[in-house]
């Protein structure tokens, strides 16, 4: 099991800039795979971005291009860099470690994003 506290939400205007953190309560060294995860109103959780331990990624087509994934192994540490924001990303904000088969059911508390237009 690892606890998950994702950061660094918060309103911006379109077209601007985020930078969310994931911090995990132990070593994501092992861990193969890490990802964010969104959830807007009435819409069910999305998976926009994953990576490896050996820093292959992989992105949704709604954010490709304008959100970068990055992992800092030694600081337990999971990014994302979101630029070019749009109204439509507003969300709450999840990262998780996930298996093959889908989502971990250790989620952290989230971090909401609202985009202004």
């Amino acid at each position: 099991q690892v606890l998950l506290v994702e950061s660094g939400g918060g309103l911006v205007q379109a077209g601007g800039s985020l930078r969310l953190s994931c911090v995990a309560s132990r070593s994501i060294f092992s861990i193969n795979a890490m990802a964010w995860y969104r959830q807007a109103p009435g819409k069910q959780r999305e998976l926009l971005a994953e990576i490896t331990t050996a820093g292959s990624t992989n992105y949704a087509d709604s954010v490709k291009g304008r959100f970068v994934i990055s992992r800092d192994n030694a600081k337990n540490t999971v990014y994302l860099q979101m630029n070019s924001l749009k109204p439509e990303d507003t969300a709450v904000y999840y990262c998780n470690a996930p298996s093959p088969h889908g989502p971990s059911p250790d989620w952290g508390q989230g971090t909401q994003v609202t985009v202004s237009s």
